[in-house]
């Protein structure tokens, strides 16, 4: 009777201990999906002060080439518009479509700058240009950083036990085909 007691608290005790291992296995998983996900919201954080950075900067540049190129008004407006439209929430993908639209914009206004000597020669236009150029680089890695997070987050939540779990998937920053083509400028 004592050995068959013995064996039974051993068994009990083992079976408690394969349970506290399983949950405390489970919380650390738990906790390691959570990790991800503020993760993705911090890179994301880090593409929106970008993209708020360069905002700043566009009247600035806008201000400065309206005072050599006038008559590109349509280059302007553009870019203009395209400024007014940010701002707003919106699911990632609506943001990086606006941001996308911003980015084209800026592209054609860069070209038109190349018509103007004077312009370019301009120490106010060079310092905006080198900063929106920087601004520019840090927004694309700022990007990948994001993409990457959202890889391993989605990557998690997707493989098994995650797949268990039932989270939605964030949303990669990613670039629409049509804002890929090299913007054409004529005069």
């Amino acid at each position: 009777m004592k050995k068959f007691l013995l064996v039974f608290v051993a068994v009990v005790v083992a079976l408690l201990l394969v349970a506290a291992l399983a949950f405390f296995a489970w919380m650390s998983f738990k906790n390691g999906i959570i990790r991800q996900r503020e993760n993705v919201d911090a890179e994301w954080s880090q593409v929106e002060n970008q993209l708020k950075r360069r905002s700043d900067l566009i009247p600035n540049l806008v201000s400065t080439v309206k005072g050599f190129a006038g008559h590109e008004t349509a280059a302007i407006a553009a870019v203009t518009e395209a400024r007014a439209r940010l701002g707003g929430g919106g699911t990632v993908a609506d943001r990086a479509r606006t941001e996308n639209e911003l980015s084209g914009a800026l592209s054609r206004l860069l070209v038109i700058v190349e018509n103007y000597p004077n312009l370019k020669a301009d120490q106010n236009f060079r310092q905006l240009s080198d900063e929106l150029a920087g601004t520019e680089n840090r927004i694309a890695v700022a990007r990948r950083a994001y993409n990457e997070a959202v890889r391993a987050y989605n990557t998690k939540i997707k493989q098994f036990p995650g797949s268990l779990l039932g989270l939605e998937t964030c949303e990669y920053f990613e670039v629409a085909e049509a804002d890929k083509a090299v913007p054409k400028v004529e005069f």
